[in-house]
């Protein structure tokens, strides 16, 4: 029997990934993607005629439930969230109606339709904030910084309660910062990255950044979402924290990033006052020691390597766009 699994958020950088790795595993597809008038099917376009993409929405309980019976899933991943730190101040009910609020209605959905299925959250070393360890574990105590990090506690602790008081397989992933070519644009390591790359085009000249000394444990993509998929294939459910161990400064990332096109950044960043969050998280570094035992995973791409692809990356779609 062909295993099925839905994805919500498989618009996303993680959901384009995670939906590639399930395929390639031999899994059955079905992505969720909001009604909008316009749906960006850019990070899947390439494999959209192997995936089966379905109306759903995190504020409607409802559609949820249905896509639940009509497709009956083995796996749930639940990447869909208002994942964007600084607009989760600008709308933080909104940010807690899909992020925190969300989760509830997929986990509901999912015990009222077939407890059996297996869940997992997206949570996010956002939670822990204000950092009270380093670096940070599993155990590691919460203070989180922002209403994207309050939403994503919420969702991280409704997770447990369903497994703990339903006997569900439920499970959240404390993923660390994670990159690649298909982030969004308005991320900071993609933000530099897709500079650098205009900069040494002659397509820009300056590029306004928030805090030059945040702190991040930024990985590769496609290694995270490898553990996504492990953690639902264990025999018990465990929350894992998915981190490199390794941190660097904002100020590092646009090093390496304009090294790679051999510039200084010293002369094209200039920090903007409108980019410093009203409450910022100073240095987040992860232990994923436990991912490593119990798991067997370890990332695969070094920091400057996965900036080294980013830019890359971006100096060929900008060359295509401007005929260079």
């Amino acid at each position: 029997m062909t295993k099925r699994v839905l994805v919500s958020g498989i618009t996303g950088q993680d959901g384009g990934y995670l939906a590639e790795y399930l395929l390639e595993q031999g899994y059955e597809v079905i992505g969720m993607v909001r009604r909008t008038s316009t749906i960006n099917f850019e990070r899947i376009q390439h494999i959209q005629d192997k995936i089966c993409i379905v109306q759903g929405d995190l504020l409607d309980q409802v559609s949820l439930i249905d896509i639940l019976r009509e497709h009956r899933p083995d796996e749930v991943y639940n990447l869909a969230a208002q994942s964007f730190v600084p607009t989760s101040f600008k709308q933080p009910v909104l940010t807690g109606e899909f992020t925190a609020l969300g989760v509830t209605r997929m986990l509901e959905a999912i015990r009222i339709v077939n407890p059996q299925i297996r869940f997992y959250q997206a949570s996010s070393s956002e939670m822990f904030g204000k950092v009270q360890q380093v670096p940070q574990t599993e155990k590691t105590p919460f203070y989180p910084r922002s209403p994207y990090g309050v939403a994503k506690l919420y969702g991280h602790w409704i997770t447990v309660n369903y497994r703990e008081s339903y006997n569900m397989f439920t499970v959240s992933g404390i993923l660390f910062n994670h990159e690649s070519p298909r982030r969004g644009l308005e991320f900071v390591t993609h933000k530099v990255t897709y500079h650098a790359a205009k900069i040494a085009l002659g397509l820009a000249d300056k590029l306004p950044l928030g805090n030059l000394d945040s702190q991040r444990d930024w990985g590769w993509a496609p290694d995270y979402v490898r553990a996504m998929h492990l953690m639902l294939q264990q025999d018990h459910p465990e929350d894992y924290v998915i981190a490199t161990g390794r941190t660097h400064s904002v100020r590092r990332l646009c090093e390496v990033a304009f090294g790679c096109v051999d510039l200084d950044w010293q002369r094209y960043v200039y920090v903007n006052p409108n980019d410093l969050r009203p409450a910022d998280v100073d240095l987040l570094i992860g232990d994923a020691s436990k991912a490593r035992k119990v798991l067997g995973w370890e990332p695969s791409v070094t920091f400057e390597e996965m900036i080294e692809r980013m830019v890359q990356a971006d100096l060929a779609a900008l060359k295509k766009a401007h005929h260079l």
